[in-house]
């Protein structure tokens, strides 16, 4: 059954939705650029066999923060087994590794091991690419101004 807006020429279906309420709701847009965004950085961190949470872990890895699994855990939203499934995988290839605490012999500090910077480097630089992709439709400015929103939704004022 066609509808006027199905009958005008050139007439896109997701315009023709971009008219429903949801298109307003803060959950449904994080989803749909998260979606979208990550389908690109997916295809552009395949070429070092990396997808978005083994990369998020090894940029956590290359920050020398030395956090441990625990706290990768937490600050990536991810089940304490799924960091250690993707530190298992990173740790086989050489890209990082995972000593004891200095405080806490029990917690596990990772660090990135120098062939993991050298794959960081190179799959950061990707993902960059990815993501000014995935934003090509905002400026500078409002990617920034994005971020900073982002990060005080997660974080508070003082992020």
């Amino acid at each position: 059954m066609a509808t006027e807006v199905d009958d005008k020429p050139g007439s896109e279906p997701a315009e023709k939705l971009m008219a429903a309420t949801i298109s307003q709701d803060a959950g449904f847009l994080l989803a749909k650029l998260h979606a979208g965004g990550s389908v690109l950085n997916n295809h552009a961190l395949a070429a070092f066999d990396l997808k978005e949470r083994s990369y998020s872990v090894l940029a956590l890895a290359n920050s020398e923060l030395e956090p441990t699994q625990r706290e990768m855990a937490e600050f990536l939203s991810l089940d304490p087994s799924q960091i250690v499934a993707l530190l298992d995988e990173l740790e086989q290839r050489g890209l990082v590794i995972r000593a004891p605490g200095k405080l806490d012999r029990r917690a596990k500090i990772v660090s990135s091991t120098p062939e993991g910077a050298a794959v960081f480097r190179r799959a950061e630089a990707a993902a960059r690419d990815a993501e000014s992709a995935a934003l090509a439709g905002l400026s500078a400015t409002e990617i920034a101004t994005l971020k900073g929103l982002l990060r005080k939704a997660l974080w508070g004022p003082a992020a």
